[in-house]
C-alpha cells in the first residue's frame, strides 16, 4: 500500500463502485500525464452533502490528457492529447468522449488534430458548438466544430502567434498556454507565455471563426510569462496568472471591444518572499460568487487566496494555504463553490479543501486521494442521457 493510499483511511469514505447515484452527486474528472501510475482520464464521485469522495477509477485510456473541458449539456467531455506528433504531423490532438450518466465512464468518439504541437488547454464555447484549443509547443490556437452527436470536425479556424520575449530559456518563441472565452461568448483570449501577451480574438459562434480584435492584444511586463486567464462572473474584470514572475495581473474589460486595461499586478507569494529557483505559478480561478480569486504556486506548493473588490476589481491577499503535496499544477472549484480540489502533480495526490463562503479561506477537509500525475480537475453535474 502506498503512503498516499494510507492517508485515505483517515480521510475518505471509499466507495466500492461509482455506479450508485444521488441527487447531490457530482462527477469529478482528473486529467493526467501518462506514466507508470496513470493511463488516462480518471473519475470519482463527490457527495456534496457529506463531502464524501469515492476512489478514482479509470474512465478511459488515452495519452497525456493534460487538460479537460466539458460540453454545456454535460453529455460530452473533450481532452487535449499533449503530444507533438499526430498522424505524422507536428501536431497534438483533441479527443471527444461521451459521458455515461450512470457510471461516469467515458466512451471515445473521435479525435482531430489540434493544429500545433503540445496542446495544453481547451474550452467548449457556451453554445456547445466549438472546442477552442491552445497549442503550447506550436504557439498557436484553433477552433474545432462539434457535431450534434458530440463528434469533432476538422478545424474551422487557426491562428499562428509570432514573436519572442526576454527570457532566453522560456521565451524564444510563442507558447500559447490557454484560451478563454468571455461570459458573452464573443471574444477569445489566448495567454501566450512566450511573447508576454494576451491575444484577443473575435469569436464567431456560428462559423467558428477567430479574427483579431481591435486592439488585437494586451501586453504584460517583459518576462512575466502569462499562463492562464479567468473572468469575473459579471465580465467586467479578468485576471491572468503569470508563470515566470509568480504574479497575477488584474484587468478592466471593455465588453464592446474586448480590450483589456491593466489595473493591478500582485504577487502570488507571501509578503517578503522573493521568487526562488523552482517557483512558478499554474492555475487561476474566480470563485462562482465573484468575491474571491485563487491561484496555485508551484515550488511554494500553495494556493494563494485573494478577496476581489467588486467595484474596482482589485485584489487583496487573504491566505496562502499549503496544498498538502508537491507541484499543484491545477485545481478545481466545484459548481456550488463549497470545495476546492488541489491537484498535486509530483506527489500523485488530490487534496480537498472546504471554502469559507464569507472569507474565501481554505481549510483541509481531511479528504485526499491518489491519482497519478494529476494536472486537471473538472466537475460534471449528474444528467440524463442525451
Amino acid at each position: 500500500m502506498t503512503k498516499a493510499f494510507g492517508l485515505l483511511a483517515f480521510t475518505v469514505v471509499i466507495a466500492a463502485s461509482i455506479r450508485s447515484t444521488a441527487a447531490t452527486d457530482l462527477l469529478v474528472y482528473f486529467g493526467t500525464y501518462t506514466g507508470p501510475s496513470s493511463q488516462g482520464i480518471y473519475v470519482a464521485r463527490l457527495d456534496l452533502q457529506s463531502g464524501e469522495l469515492s476512489r478514482p477509477e479509470l474512465a478511459v485510456e488515452t495519452r497525456n490528457p493534460s487538460f479537460l473541458a466539458v460540453h454545456p449539456n454535460g453529455h460530452f467531455l473533450y481532452a487535449v492529447n499533449e503530444i507533438g506528433d499526430y498522424e505524422g504531423a507536428k501536431s497534438g490532438s483533441v479527443s471527444a468522449f461521451a459521458i455515461a450518466a450512470d457510471t461516469g465512464r467515458l466512451t471515445a468518439l473521435n479525435r482531430q488534430a489540434s493544429g500545433g504541437a503540445g496542446p495544453a488547454h481547451l474550452i467548449v464555447d457556451a453554445k456547445g458548438g466549438h472546442v477552442l484549443v491552445a497549442n503550447y509547443g506550436g504557439g498557436s490556437v484553433a477552433a474545432l466544430p462539434i457535431g450534434a452527436d458530440g463528434l469533432l470536425k476538422p478545424r474551422s479556424a487557426f491562428a499562428q502567434h509570432t514573436g519572442s520575449s526576454v527570457n532566453p530559456q522560456r521565451q524564444k518563441e510563442p507558447h500559447a498556454h490557454s484560451i478563454t472565452l468571455d461570459p458573452a461568448n464573443r471574444f477569445a483570449y489566448a495567454a501566450d507565455l512566450g511573447i508576454d501577451k494576451i491575444l484577443i480574438y473575435r469569436f464567431g459562434s456560428g462559423d467558428g471563426s477567430l479574427s483579431p480584435a481591435d486592439p488585437p492584444s494586451a501586453a504584460l511586463d517583459p518576462g512575466s510569462g502569462p499562463r492562464h486567464f479567468a473572468f469575473h462572473p459579471k465580465g467586467r474584470f479578468a485576471y491572468v496568472i503569470n508563470e515566470l514572475t509568480c504574479t497575477i495581473t488584474a484587468f478592466r474589460v471593455d465588453s464592446a471591444r474586448g480590450a483589456l486595461t491593466a489595473i493591478q499586478t500582485v504577487s502570488t507569494l507571501p509578503a517578503g518572499r522573493a521568487v526562488a529557483q523552482g517557483d512558478s505559478t499554474a492555475e487561476v480561478q474566480v470563485h462562482p460568487s465573484g468575491k474571491f480569486l485563487y491561484g496555485s504556486n508551484r515550488g511554494h506548493d500553495s494556493i494563494a487566496v485573494f478577496a476581489i473588490d467588486e467595484t474596482s476589481g482589485q485584489l487583496t491577499p487573504v491566505q496562502h494555504q499549503p496544498t498538502g503535496g508537491r507541484t499543484p499544477r491545477n485545481f478545481g472549484i466545484d459548481p456550488t463553490g463549497a470545495y476546492l480540489f488541489a491537484a498535486n502533480q509530483r506527489s500523485d495526490s488530490v487534496v480537498v479543501f472546504r471554502i469559507d463562503s464569507a472569507s474565501g479561506r481554505l481549510t483541509e477537509t481531511g479528504t485526499r486521494i491518489e491519482v497519478g500525475s494529476p494536472v486537471c480537475v473538472k466537475f460534471v453535474r449528474r444528467t440524463s442521457p442525451p
